[in-house]
């Protein structure tokens, strides 16, 4: 599970408001434990707007593009979204994620730009089409 996260670096964010789900293709970044995922977006956007109301979000990363469907892998992560107020955190992980990201310095730079921190709760990996395997990670 942890392979499939660190080795792709887009994923499908998706938020609610109230009971409507939204959903956005993102560039990420994870810690090295694979405990939390970095995402940049602005505050004007509806993602945003979902998520500081309703702090549960879901990440979806996959393994598209592989010959073979039966060795296709989807990873559902499930977590809480956490403000980073550290300004040195802040400003380590907006580093990093560039040097990962870099055609995305426009938006990383944009004034109304946004760091989002998803702290991981759990892990659904569907493995091919009839393996699934779920954890739980402790806080």
């Amino acid at each position: 599970m942890k392979a499939l996260l660190l080795g792709k670096n887009v994923c499908v964010l998706a938020t609610v408001s109230g009971a409507t789900p939204h959903c956005s293709f993102m560039a990420y970044i994870t810690d090295e434990n694979c405990r939390e995922v970095y995402m940049f977006t602005r505050r004007d956007s509806k993602k945003f707007a979902n998520v500081t109301k309703n702090r549960s979000v879901s990440l979806l990363v996959d393994s598209r593009g592989v010959s073979d469907p039966r060795r296709i892998q989807a990873l559902t992560v499930s977590g809480v979204f956490k403000p980073i107020g550290d300004p040195l955190k802040r400003a380590r992980i907006r580093k990093s994620f560039l040097s990962r990201h870099p055609h995305l310095k426009e938006l990383v730079d944009h004034p109304d730009a946004e760091l989002l921190r998803v702290r991981i709760d759990s892990f659904l990996l569907l493995d091919g089409p009839s393996k699934a395997y779920f954890v739980e990670v402790e806080a």
